[in-house]
């Protein structure tokens, strides 16, 4: 399995914890923090496959610049929402792991292609 598709099922899986909290806050009548949480955690996966077809490498790196924006965003709205006992540290810390791992892989791919570009 290539490093792509890593990311590509990691970023997936993700967005799917996403959906599920989203949905037991929406429950729990927060609609606000959820839409939020939402559209950042999901947007992660959909940039990485947005990438896979990207017009060129500069294009390439700005799609996983933007997964890796969203991805910061949402390690926020989870900061939020742990702080604000929506959910628990356990929930939380599952979750920040994940998103931490799409960010380091977010940046190694990003430097590897701008490398290869002999881009700052």
């Amino acid at each position: 399995m290539c490093v792509k598709n890593v990311l590509r099922d990691k970023s997936y899986k993700f967005a799917l914890e996403i959906v599920v909290i989203t949905k037991a806050l929406q429950e729990r009548n927060e609609f606000v923090l959820s839409r939020q949480l939402m559209r950042s955690g999901t947007s992660i996966g959909a940039n990485i496959r947005e990438s896979e077809y990207a017009q060129s490498k500069k294009d390439f790196i700005n799609k996983l610049s933007v997964a890796l924006k969203e991805a910061n965003e949402s390690a926020y709205w989870l900061d939020l929402l742990k702080d604000s006992n929506y959910i628990t540290d356990e929930k939380h810390q599952n979750l920040i792991s994940q998103n931490n791992e799409l960010i380091a892989m977010l940046i190694s791919s990003i430097k590897t292609t701008k490398s290869r570009l002999k881009i700052e």
